[in-house]
């Protein structure tokens, strides 16, 4: 005790990390919001459903101190071939004590030891990601603002092909290009799409094959679009003004930045840039897959 009598708290980085639930959710979006920002709730509950949360409670009693979640990808029931992690946040109050290093180093060196890893971070973030073993290996940016359609028709793909709706059928077609593009099965993630997201669409060949598809999800006052995937160029701008037909809300999406045909489409068509991510990964030289048909994720905290 301290000489008035209180009881000196534990060390930080002695406290127990804990698992989170989606009985935590309203802690995890005090959270963010404790740091400046959104409360995003339903983001929150997808990333505690499909993936794992991981947290410190605050040891005044007054909700976390820290949280992350961990999202694995693979097939069911085997390792991880890759696991992202995102949310990784500390309350104001406890930040520059060592608790987010803490938390990091424990789910990568305990709970995910021998896993390859990968993740988004902020320029405040990636000096601690560096020193854990996290290396660059790209670059997302982020752009929001009020998309303005250039007269195209929403169900059209220039060249060949169409843009529409997907249904319950179209589902096992997009795991399987999912998997072939993103370089892991993400059946947890994807098959939750449905729920999760206002708007599913699908892109089409001549043929009928499906060749890509897109998603717009609410996320406080805008719709995040995500997850983008097309063959090309034209398929993304199709299906992105497809899905931005369908809301009156600002869009706000993170593109890889190697597709700067799409990134100046978006630009010209009324959206800003807000900032840039570093892509990050550890034990693996960069994300797997197909990065020249992945145009975005469908949140940067799921990889």
């Amino acid at each position: 005790m301290n000489q008035a009598g209180a009881v000196t708290p534990p060390h930080l980085t002695t406290l127990p990390i804990r698992a989170l639930t989606v009985d935590d959710l309203r802690h995890c979006a005090d959270l963010s919001e404790d740091r400046g920002w959104l409360r995003e709730e339903h983001k929150w509950g997808l990333l505690l459903t499909a993936g794992r949360g991981y947290g410190i409670d605050a040891p005044d009693g007054q909700g976390l101190a820290a949280g992350c979640v961990v999202t694995r990808y693979g097939p069911p029931g085997a390792d991880p071939e890759l696991a992202a992690i995102g949310m990784v946040l500390v309350a104001d109050r406890y930040s520059r004590q060592g608790l987010g290093r803490y938390l990091m180093a424990y789910i990568c060196d305990d709970v995910l030891k021998g896993v390859p890893l990968a993740l988004h971070a902020t320029p405040y973030g990636r000096p601690l990601y560096e020193e854990l073993g996290f290396e660059t290996t790209g670059r997302a940016e982020m752009l929001r603002g009020v998309f303005r359609p250039d007269g195209a028709t929403p169900s059209t793909v220039p060249g060949s092909g169409s843009v529409r709706p997907a249904t319950a059928e179209d589902i096992p077609g997009i795991l399987r290009l999912d998997a072939e593009v993103f370089g892991a099965d993400r059946t947890h993630l994807i098959t939750r799409l449905p729920a999760f997201t206002d708007r599913l669409f699908v892109a089409e060949d001549s043929a009928g094959e499906l060749t890509g598809y897109g998603a717009i999800w609410p996320n406080m006052d805008t719709h995040v679009v995500g997850p983008l995937v097309a063959r090309d160029t034209a398929s993304a701008q199709a299906l992105v003004t497809a899905l931005a037909a369908t809301t009156e809300r600002p869009l706000r999406t993170d593109v890889d930045v190697r597709h700067e045909g799409l990134l100046h489409w978006l630009k010209d068509r009324g959206l800003d840039s807000v900032f840039f991510n570093a892509v990050m990964t550890r034990d693996i030289p960069g994300l797997p897959g197909d990065w020249t048909r992945r145009w975005a994720p469908l949140t940067v905290a799921a990889g």
